[in-house]
């Protein structure tokens, strides 16, 4: 089976070495997403509601990329450096995802890239 990366110029280009995402048959594995504004490469503001919209805006965005949308998300991680702020992820996320929403774990870490407080990553299931 094949892999080919994707790309999209409305989520952040890659800041290390790896791609937004790479799909391999009618799956896609979506790198971590932080709240970067794809358009300047900065980060959207210091308020952690904006950096988690700003995060599933990019995520949306590289679903699309790949012929997809939130709504063929499987799986999702995410990261927070705050797990006391994860009801905010909860109300940001249902604007963006709806039922039946994908599988997801949420965990907190003592740092995350360019100081962000929020880090997203998934795995989307295509229809075929």
């Amino acid at each position: 089976m094949s892999k080919s990366v994707i790309h999209t110029d409305q989520a952040p280009q890659a800041i290390g070495t790896y791609s937004q995402a790479i799909k391999s048959g009618t799956t896609v594995y979506l790198s971590g997403q932080i709240p970067l504004v794809p358009e300047t490469m900065n980060m959207v503001s210091e308020d952690f509601a904006e950096q988690a919209h700003q995060v599933f805006k990019n995520i949306q965005a590289v679903c699309e990329a790949a012929g997809g949308t939130t709504a063929d998300l499987a799986k999702v991680n995410i990261f927070l450096t705050d797990l006391g702020k994860f009801a905010i992820v909860n109300e940001v996320m249902s604007q963006y995802i709806k039922q039946p929403y994908p599988a997801r774990a949420a965990v907190q870490v003592s740092a995350l890239p360019r100081g962000a407080q929020i880090e997203i990553d998934g795995v989307m299931e295509l229809p075929e």
